[in-house]
């Protein structure tokens, strides 16, 4: 059994939480072409290292990120998003943060 550590609700069984794409940086809302949304939404980096991605704990609905190492499967850390993201993104402003 496969054991990921939610930062909310400890460690649980990989059955209860879903997949949610890398962390990456978005494009600009007021500037962003269709070719560079479609990048943004559907691709993702390929190269073998340790990576940042959403994580999902179904049951209570917390979104967390992981770094985790691509090749080896190996969940390095898991954090709050807050410790990444210190503001909200305001799709309304012209700029819109990571």
């Amino acid at each position: 059994m496969k054991i990921l550590t939610c930062p909310l609700n400890g460690p649980r069984n990989i059955s209860e939480f879903v997949y949610g794409g890398q962390v990456k940086r978005m494009p600009d809302t007021a500037t962003a072409s269709d070719r560079e949304w479609a990048a943004y939404v559907f691709y993702e980096e390929t190269n073998i290292g340790v990576v940042l991605e959403w994580w999902l704990h179904s049951p209570s609905s917390y979104w967390f990120i992981a770094e985790r190492h691509n090749a080896t499967d190996e969940i390095i850390r898991t954090f709050p998003a807050d410790e990444l993201f210190t503001q909200r993104v305001d799709f309304s402003s012209p700029e819109a943060p990571l």
